[in-house]
């Protein structure tokens, strides 16, 4: 891949976990219009991410970088945190949104998908946080978790996803307790916002169990993001966007 160009030391730099589509997309575009250069972390959505990065450096040159990284592997991420020290001198944010989600019955459920889950969803946010931290320190930056609702309330058959969650929710207010006041911490816990497609039942019975009786989208998450970029007193925070999904066990 072409590697960064130096940057003034006020550009300010977005480093997004999968995000080449779907939330992880929103939020390289919301946060790309608000001036940031963008680094896209990708698995196998190689086509995506480039699409993308040509798309964003066709409204500003040299704006927007893809990156190859399998964050299960541990060689793998630590190529990922050492090309941003060795390119970025500063980042101002950083999304961990990818993640792993699949179910795990419990008499089905094994060790290798334990390791899965939890490396990808807990592992891989902590020591690229940790790698990370002068970079953010310089910029008095922000790491934002994509959680879910589901680390506070189980999903019946994916314990081991429920429990990385509920890790994760925990990482984001250990962080923002060690590592105030130079980084605020948060994170955002989606409800049901990617919908099933062709199963009008099951939308209908995931509505049913919201409050707002409405679907969310990615624009929600976006603007809960925007909203803890700029709450300089906000850290430790756990902000749900689910349509008021928590209130019905």
């Amino acid at each position: 891949m072409r590697k960064p160009e130096p940057k003034k030391p006020d550009q300010k730099v977005a480093v997004i976990t999968g995000g080449s589509k779907r939330i992880g997309k929103a939020i390289a575009l919301a946060l790309h219009t608000q001036g940031y250069d963008v680094l896209i972390q990708y698995l196998s959505s190689q086509k995506q991410a480039q699409t993308l990065c040509a798309q964003l450096n066709k409204k500003r040159e040299n704006s927007a970088h893809s990156f190859l990284c399998e964050l299960n592997n541990d060689t793998s991420l630590q190529n990922f945190i050492s090309f941003i020290q060795k390119n970025y001198a500063r980042v101002d944010v950083l999304v961990n949104n990818a993640s792993s989600f699949f179910p795990t019955p419990l008499q089905k459920a094994n060790i290798e998908q334990w390791h899965k889950l939890m490396d990808s969803n807990v592992k891989a946010p902590y020591f690229l946080s940790l790698g990370l931290l002068k970079q953010l320190k310089k910029s008095k930056g922000n790491i934002i978790n994509i959680v879910d609702i589901y680390g506070e309330r189980p999903l019946e058959e994916y314990s081991i996803y429920s429990i990385s969650k509920a890790a994760l929710i925990m990482q984001c207010k250990s962080l923002a307790k060690e590592l105030g006041p130079a980084i605020r911490v948060n994170g955002i816990a989606p409800g049901a916002i990617l919908w099933p497609e062709n199963n009008e039942n099951k939308v209908s019975a995931l509505l049913g169990k919201t409050a707002l009786k409405k679907k969310g989208s990615e624009k929600d998450i976006v603007g809960a993001l925007l909203y803890l970029l700029d709450a300089d007193y906000v850290t430790g925070q756990i902000i749900n966007v689910d349509g008021g999904r928590v209130l019905n066990i």
